[in-house]
This record gives structure tokens, sequence and C-alpha cells, in this order.
């Protein structure tokens, strides 16, 4: 009986040629899918081409000046049918166009409030960079105007008041009014941001329907932004709400802040959260945070003041206190 070889026992394999894993091309990685948040910065930050600018313009000119047309060859067809009827109509023709003009002069209002607010956190920051104490000392009066009828910023402008005359420094005096007038409002503007993306973020994980996450983020994102000029008294109506909302998104595509992923999400809820949820949740958590971004930049452009001496408020803290109780922690 002879010995049983020892040690391992090569075998010839046929087909030499077979390919190896290690020559294998690399698989593809997927494209990123974009969330209900990146459609809607990419279709609002879209400037419209010149072309287009012209087919509306030329388009609205053409209804109004039909509108307006008909509306005159109606009135005088009334009046010289019956006085009676074509002096009513007449009259509410009148009414109309009386409440056009109010929300004509209303929206020119809002324009100016936005305008304001912009000029002061502009003078804010040449005085900050300047150290030009009489331009703090100007800015901090055009505050005190701005927020006189408010009874929420009633006693930080009698505390700026009290305190303002030792200070001799514009860096000192612009922070002692960035924290007595605006860290009240501040925290009213971030609870509106958690309240948007926490919506945001309830539509997208529960509602599987198309598009809807989409309208979800527009309207909410929308009203988030008018309510945050609210705040910093800049009281916006509709032609100066998408303005400001074009302008606040625009700055996000511009600088790359709306292109978040996974670590974005690991660093809210958790490192294994995608291994606990499903998709609609993490897109959830993608949109909400997103949201809660283009909060951030909302307050930036409606605040009086630029963020100085208090701290910029922290994109991940807000989605953590928006998202409580929504989503499981690690």
């Amino acid at each position: 009986m002879t010995d049983a070889p020892r040690g391992p026992i090569l075998i010839d394999r046929e087909n030499q040629d077979a390919a190896q894993p290690a020559a294998a091309p690399a698989v593809p990685e997927a494209a990123p899918q974009q969330t209900a948040m990146h459609q809607v910065a990419v279709l609002a930050a879209r400037k419209p081409s010149r072309l287009a600018r012209w087919f509306w313009s030329l388009m609205l000119g053409l209804v109004s000046f039909t509108v307006s047309l008909a509306t005159y060859d109606y009135v005088g067809a009334v009046l010289a049918r019956s006085p009676v009827l074509g002096g009513i109509a007449l009259g509410l023709l009148s009414l109309f166009c009386i409440v056009l003009g109010i929300m004509a002069l209303r929206e020119l209002a809002a324009f100016a409030r936005l305008r304001r607010l912009d000029s002061v956190h502009q003078s804010a920051r040449t005085a900050i960079t300047q150290s030009d104490l009489s331009q703090a000392r100007d800015v901090v009066a055009k505050l005190n105007r701005l927020y006189a009828s408010r009874d929420d910023t009633a006693w930080g402008r009698a505390r700026l008041a009290e305190q303002s005359g030792d200070i001799l420094d514009a860096d000192g005096l612009l922070g002692l009014a960035e924290t007595t007038l605006l860290v009240p409002l501040d925290a009213a503007a971030m609870r509106e941001v958690e309240a948007a993306a926490r919506q945001v973020a309830t539509v997208t994980a529960i509602v599987p329907l198309a598009l809807v996450d989409v309208f979800a983020a527009l309207t909410a994102n929308l009203r988030m932004i008018r309510r945050i000029a609210e705040v910093y008294g800049g009281r916006s109506g509709v032609l100066g709400s998408w303005r400001l909302t074009r302008t606040v998104l625009t700055y996000l595509v511009a600088t790359g802040a709306v292109a978040v992923g996974d670590d974005l999400i690991g660093s809210i809820v958790g490192g294994g959260v995608l291994s606990k949820v499903s998709r609609r949740f993490g897109e959830g958590v993608i949109n909400g945070a997103l949201t809660a971004r283009v909060g951030v930049a909302a307050i930036e452009v409606c605040r009086p003041l630029p963020f100085h001496t208090v701290k910029r408020p922290s994109v991940t803290a807000l989605v953590r206190r928006a998202l409580t109780g929504m989503f499981g922690q690690s």
C-alpha cells in the first residue's frame, strides 16, 4: 500500500483563456436620482431666455389689450341698451380697477420693503468691514425705525437704546444690535424652517404619487420664504415672494448647496439609516435637509444684519429638530 500524496493537487483547466475576475470591467455606478428639492431648485433658478421673455411679454400685452377692448365694447353696448344696467356695469368695472390698483401698490410696497432690508444689510456689512462707527450708528437708527411698531422687539430696542451710547466701535455696536433685536426674530425664522422641512419630509415619505412631492416642496418653500421675510419685516407680495425665492434658489444652485447625498443623511439620522428605512424615507430626509438649506439661505437674504456676533444656524441641527420622532436614530 503506497502512501497518499501530500500537499495541494493541481488540476489543469481546459480553457486557459477564461476571463479573470480582476480583468473584468468595473460596474458603472448608477446615476444619482434627483429628488423633489433638486428639481424645484433647478426649475426655479433657471433663467428664462430672451426669446421666452419676449414671448411672455407680448402674450401678456396681447391678452390685456384684447380683454380691455372686449370690456370697453361690452360696457358701451350695455349703456346703449339700458343706462341703468350700463351704470351698474361701469361701477363694477371701476371697483375692479380700484382693487387692481391697490394690489399693484401693495406689490410696489413689498418690493420697497425688501429693498430696504437689503440696503440695511449692505450698510451693516460695509460698517463692519471698514470699522465705521458713524455708519454703524446709522444702521442702528434704521433698525429702530424698521421695528418701531413691533411689540416683539420692544425689549430689545429699549436695551439697545440704554447701552448703545457706551459702545465706541462699530463691531460692538452692531453686535449689540444683533443680540438684542435679531435673536428673537432668528428663533421665529428657524421655527418656520423646521416646520417646512418637517412638512416636505413627511409628504415625500408618505405620499407615493409622482410629482406630488415636487408640488409639496415648491409650495412649502414658497410659504417658508415668505414667512421668513415677514419675520424680519420684509412682507412681500406674490411677485416679491417669487423674486425672493428665485434669488435664494439661484444662490444655492450656483454654490452647489443642493448637491447632497447619503453623507448628509448619515450626519442627520445616523450612519446605518439606509439599512433601516425605505428609499422614500431616505428621499424625505434629503428633501427636508435641502428645505432647511433653502431656509438658512432665506434667513441670510432677509436678515437686516449679517451673521457676525450670532452664530449662523446649522442645517444639521435644524433638520434634527424638525425630524425628531419621524426617523429612528442609530
